[in-house]
């Protein structure tokens, strides 16, 4: 467990009987969906597609209110479940980056009561 720890950082976080689950579960990334808030602040889960073997990742809904973000590319979810879940950290970042360059050139374009309404 600790080599995973290692792999993966936010493993330090969760619980050994968490990190148990979720290293047996890997190869389900559904299984593995109910321990996203402990791995994830403020995530409650992603929104996955079913397609093939292994789901595809379309984005992540938040455990705070019912806010949804979009990923700006899809990830299929692939190897092991340390792999993957940084994968999941690097798309997440990389969408949030994206949508906010997207947000801030709307800003300008935009009256500002129009843009927070």
């Amino acid at each position: 467990m600790q080599s995973k720890r290692i792999a993966f950082p936010r493993f330090f976080f969760v619980s050994p009987t968490d990190l148990l689950d979720i290293l047996s579960n890997g190869n389900a990334p559904e299984k593995v969906m109910k321990h996203m808030p402990k791995i994830i602040s403020a995530m409650d889960t992603l929104e996955l597609v079913k397609e093939g073997v292994r789901p595809f990742v379309k984005g992540m809904h938040a455990c705070v209110g019912k806010e949804y973000v979009e990923f700006t590319r899809e990830l299929k979810l692939l190897g092991k479940v340390e792999g993957y879940m940084q994968d999941i950290l690097d798309v997440m970042r990389g969408s949030l980056k994206d949508l906010s360059v997207s947000a801030l050139k709307k800003f300008h374009e935009m009256d500002k009561y129009d843009f927070i309404c």
